[in-house]
């Protein structure tokens, strides 16, 4: 029996709620804030723009909004009076507040809430610089990875460079078939090691080509090194302005990163009324301090400018993040909340909030406007800009002048060699081609071999 009742009462507000709704137009208070509400023209767009527009098809109500007076969320003062959204719909100046409203405690008391359309917690923000954490790798940190390879790749070139060079080059390698060749891979590479180390390592090249390609090299090596220590001097430089932090315990154990958060707001109240030493000791800062600030704007224009934390939102933060690409998230979030939906006590409205909010939910709907409004402007091009490593591209030229070195050496080897080759070729009457091809097999270990092969055919006859 009670039962029915209760099912007849709830169909009769329901009723009356649709017949209400259709008459009046529903009056839905908001607050600025990217990227949940924001002015495009003279209208209004943003993720809870896009969900009251889903929530009124599916609940079939007529809605006019407008921004909150006073760019409050809700807050009581001293004397038992709300500000902000909250203030609003207990006055009756609004029907809804749709905003990323964190559900608390106190907020529940005086208004009903929806259930939650989106889970957050309590994180913040910094400039990437103060927030770098130490590596055990730092002395890799002047050049970037891509510059490591680079680096790798023109000393394997360059030490394949000196072999060929050696080889080729009759000034090196005058006599094949008697002579010892000094410039084996294994002597080049060291040879080049040595320049990297600013010391010299024999045995030294004799031939113009060798000559060239060893003094491309060592401009190569002592550019490089200028660059890297210069680099790394700027690199502990920045290191010694900031310290690592990683978590709000770090945050609360130093003083020279300043922090703050929304004035009135609710993350400030959690601080204020946290009974852990950690957030006690960072709400102590703050209003020390006096390092609040008046919006969310605000908080993130002193994040990008550096030395200064935001402690906010973390889902509204991750918006920062994806904006501004300096800008870095601390991974630990702490006091889990969720935002809803507030609308008077009693208000026959919560429970079809609920409902629809849940159905969307389900569908996928308030996922798809997550990706939509979150999506991130920071591509790979912007990350590699940010960070203090040299590129490839940075030292571009100085690669090419390498290349083109090693090339030229190249060619004057074998200038030389064929050089000697058309000398020979005239002493002995016999083809410039024919002169150079013996050469380069002798010089290559085919020629070599068939000598042997031949001198070893002759010994068994």
């Amino acid at each position: 029996m009670k039962g029915c009742v209760a099912f007849v009462f709830c169909v009769a507000a329901l009723t009356a709620w649709l017949i209400t709704a259709d008459a009046k137009e529903l009056s839905i208070t908001t607050i600025k804030q990217e990227p949940y509400t924001m002015s495009k023209g003279s209208e209004l767009e943003g993720y809870c723009i896009d969900m009251i527009s889903e929530l009124s098809k599916k609940l079939g109500f007529k809605y006019k909004l407008h921004l909150v007076k006073d760019n409050h969320y809700g807050v009581m003062d001293s004397s038992g009076n709300w500000k902000g959204m909250i203030g609003e719909i207990i006055r009756g100046e609004a029907d809804l507040a749709v905003a990323p409203l964190t559900v608390t405690a106190l907020r529940e008391q005086f208004v009903d809430m929806t259930t939650p359309f989106m889970q957050t917690g309590i994180g913040f923000i910094m400039h990437k610089d103060s927030a770098t954490e130490d590596s055990a790798f730092s002395l890799l940190s002047p050049f970037s990875t891509d510059m490591w390879v680079g680096v790798l790749i023109a000393f394997l070139l360059t030490g394949l460079c000196i072999f060929l060079v050696g080889r080729i080059s009759p000034t090196e390698w005058a006599e094949p078939d008697t002579e010892e060749h000094s410039f084996t891979l294994l002597h080049s590479f060291w040879y080049i090691t040595g320049a990297l180390a600013l010391q010299g390592a024999g045995p030294h090249p004799k031939a113009v080509s060798g000559r060239l390609v060893s003094a491309i090299w060592w401009l190569f090596a002592v550019v490089l090194l200028a660059c890297y220590f210069g680099n790394f001097s700027s690199v502990l430089h920045s290191a010694g302005r900031h310290v690592s932090i990683r978590s709000f315990e770090d945050l609360a154990n130093q003083d020279v990163v300043d922090y703050g958060t929304i004035d009135t707001g609710s993350t400030m109240l959690f601080f204020k009324n946290s009974n852990n030493p950690v957030h006690r000791r960072i709400y102590q800062h703050m209003e020390r301090k006096k390092s609040f600030v008046s919006s969310m704007e605000e908080g993130v224009r002193r994040a990008q400018e550096g030395n200064f934390a935001f402690i906010g939102e973390a889902v509204s933060l991750d918006l920062a993040v994806a904006r501004y690409c300096k800008l870095t998230r601390s991974q630990e979030v702490i006091a889990m909340r969720a935002y809803s939906i507030a609308a008077p006590l009693g208000s026959p409205l919560v429970k079809n909030l609920t409902i629809a909010i849940l159905q969307l939910s389900e569908s996928g709907e308030l996922t798809y406007l997550r990706d939509k409004w979150w999506a991130s402007s920071c591509g790979g091009a912007d990350r590699a800009h940010t960070s203090e490593a040299l590129q490839p591209h940075d030292l571009r030229g100085l690669f090419l002048f390498l290349g083109l070195g090693l090339c030229v050496g190249l060619l004057l080897a074998l200038l030389e060699l064929l050089s000697r080759a058309r000398n020979q070729a005239k002493d002995g009457k016999k083809s410039c081609c024919s002169v150079l091809t013996s050469e380069l097999n002798w010089r290559f270990g085919s020629g070599r071999e068939g000598a042997e092969q031949d001198s070893s055919d002759k010994s068994k006859a």
